[in-house]
């Protein structure tokens, strides 16, 4: 992803989440990507859980993009999606694959600090500004081989 395709998904994902979390309390938008050029996927969470009437809640607050965009609304499913501090000290001890505008990683979460996250990746630990992160989830150990 471009830098400049990173800082339009960045900029809609502040402005989506200040809408959707101030017209709908407790919905927590984890991630926002764009999926095309003119379509984008919203990652939401709830404490009482996702279901299609909560996306459609979420749709109807997000009408004003519908006519630039095609918008999605997901739940997080089992490799939610990590951006903030908050997402990344929920996942301590929990294996992650991120993605920077430099490279890529994929390791245990040790520590998310006050401006990076600490992964152990191939046994050495890095710090990730959260800053650089194009793409983070949890991925679903459930599942591996």
């Amino acid at each position: 992803m471009s830098g400049t395709q990173h800082e339009k998904e960045r900029t809609l994902q502040r402005e989506v989440a200040r809408l959707v979390e101030g017209a709908l309390p407790g919905v927590d938008v984890l991630a926002l990507e764009l999926t095309g050029k003119e379509r984008f996927c919203v990652f939401v969470d709830h404490p009482k859980g996702v279901d299609h009437a909560l996306c459609e809640r979420v749709t109807s607050v997000l009408r004003g993009y519908l006519d630039k965009y095609s918008v999605e609304v997901s739940s997080p499913g089992a490799e939610r999606p990590l951006r903030t501090r908050n997402h990344f000290e929920r996942a301590v001890g929990r294996t992650v694959r991120v993605k920077t505008d430099s490279g890529r990683a994929r390791g245990q979460v040790v520590q998310a600090g006050e401006r990076a996250v600490k992964i152990a990746a191939n046994g050495e630990p890095v710090d990730i500004p959260y800053e650089a992160i194009v793409r983070a989830n949890l991925i679903d150990e459930g599942n591996q081989a």
